[in-house]
């Protein structure tokens, strides 16, 4: 008697995570308990790094469902949200597979079974996409610059470049108002009449506002300190 043929799907969200096998080898050891104790043969594996929420670009997904297809093998998972977190996505695959489909955290793979857990994979992705959203908001909130700049459009670009210009014009006027200060300490001049001389003569902070005492002395520390 021939032994079943499952062929393996295994999926990690990040390159990064196939990579480290991080998730990887805890899939695989499950799908081998359960082949094992189907007294199954695993005839080939799929390994692909997609997050959950994108069905469209699944082209790994695709070439293991083929694959079954053709050589009459059953594709295994060693959990639904492996295979997918979106119900209609599951039910589609669950329509061109029929019996030729396992779960290794389903007792069955009958509708109301496949509906239940479904759900409750694509829940999970809700609940992470919230869960993401709310940990971007409080790090930015805490000044964090996020996002990839290799993803930038052209206006955010455009917009960079001109903050960049900003503040170098900014460095230059800052460069100049510390060499002004240093020449007024050496003279004796009180903090407050180094303000007046810079404000007299249009120098601006950083910010764009007037000098004070306290804007003077973090200028000629940070001079004591070049």
């Amino acid at each position: 008697m021939n032994k079943k043929q499952y062929i393996a799907y295994y999926r990690v969200s990040t390159k990064k995570q196939k990579k480290s096998g991080l998730g990887l080898t805890a899939q695989k050891a499950i799908v081998e308990h359960y082949a094992n104790a189907d007294k199954a043969e695993i005839v080939k594996e799929f390994v692909e790094a997609e997050s959950g929420k994108n069905i469209e670009n699944r082209v790994i997904l695709k070439q293991a469902i083929n694959y079954c297809l053709d050589y009459n093998c059953t594709l295994i998972v060693a959990k639904l949200d492996r295979l997918s977190r979106d119900v209609e996505h599951i039910f589609q695959i669950k329509k061109k597979l029929g019996d030729l489909f396992k779960s290794c955290d389903l007792p069955t793979t009958d509708s109301l079974t496949l509906s239940i857990f479904a759900g409750l994979a694509q829940r999970e992705r809700e609940l992470i996409s919230i869960r993401t959203k709310a940990a971007l908001k409080a790090k930015k909130a805490q000044g964090v610059m996020l996002g990839n700049p290799h993803h930038l459009t052209n206006e955010a670009r455009k917009l960079g470049v001109e903050s960049i210009k900003r503040k170098a014009e900014m460095n230059v006027n800052n460069t100049r108002a510390m060499r002004l200060i240093v020449r007024c300490k050496n003279a004796q001049m009180s903090l407050a009449d180094i303000a007046n001389e810079l404000n007299q003569h249009g120098f601006t902070t950083s910010r764009g506002k007037q000098f004070h005492k306290t804007t003077v002395m973090r200028l000629y520390e940070r001079s004591c300190s070049i």
